[in-house]
């Protein structure tokens, strides 16, 4: 007899006790392990995204993640490239990845206080929150203050290619037309490209833990969202 024969009160038990199960499986973790299983889980995941986009392509290579132009500049490549600037609006597109790529390891050390005061609430929310659990409470923690600490690092790199001006004053016409202020300035709009690129990745780096715990060769880590599977 399959599930789907099942009747309907038997199955309804069978989910109940499933339930009871895990339940019980977290409910045989001390305040301790549970703790220390997340705080391993959250620099695993943070630590494992800065390193696979903090170097050099790791968002220009990264389909997920890589910056592009905004839709109203893309919607505008094909009359800028018969004006000769479609070579430029390549590299402006390689310069936001760079800045991205030189910004985001400025992310680590606000990651790792982030999980320092991790409080038992928090650690709550993460255990039975849904599978971005530890991405939502990074992004809470730090989204505010790595934007401020992004913005001056993207600006230096972007600076450089001396293609801002070039994005700006487009923007800046573009905002009559109702753009977004995230957009109105190229340091702005890859501050917050990184961001999600950050957030992105670590989610991605959770999913993975949660899926095989036993597999990241952490003991704790395996015990703590082992009881959650």
């Amino acid at each position: 007899m399959s599930l789907f024969t099942l009747p309907r009160g038997a199955f309804l038990a069978l989910c109940l006790s499933a339930s009871a199960v895990m339940a019980a499986s977290l409910a045989d973790l001390s305040n301790q392990d549970a703790a220390g299983g997340l705080k391993a889980a959250l620099e695993r995941g943070s630590n494992a995204a800065v390193a696979r986009l903090g170097v050099e392509n790791g968002f220009l290579n990264n389909d997920k993640v890589k910056i592009q132009l905004p839709s109203i500049l893309e919607q505008a490549r094909p009359l800028l490239k018969m004006t000769g600037k479609g070579k430029q609006l390549d590299e402006l597109v390689v310069s936001m990845n760079r800045a991205a790529e030189a910004a985001v390891p400025m992310a680590k050390p606000l990651l790792v206080n982030a999980v320092k005061s991790m409080t038992l609430t928090d650690a709550k929310q993460i255990l039975t929150g849904g599978e971005t659990s530890v991405t939502d409470f990074f992004r809470e923690k730090t989204s505010a203050e790595l934007a401020v600490k992004f913005l001056p690092i993207v600006k230096k790199v972007t600076d450089r290619s001396n293609l801002s001006a070039m994005y700006n004053g487009a923007m800046s016409q573009a905002s009559k037309l109702g753009v977004g202020s995230d957009q109105a300035t190229v340091e702005g709009y890859v501050t917050q490209k990184a961001l999600d690129g950050l957030y992105t990745i670590i989610a991605e780096e959770e999913r993975a833990i949660r899926k095989d715990p036993i597999g990241t060769g952490s003991k704790i880590i395996g015990k703590v969202f082992g009881a959650l599977n």
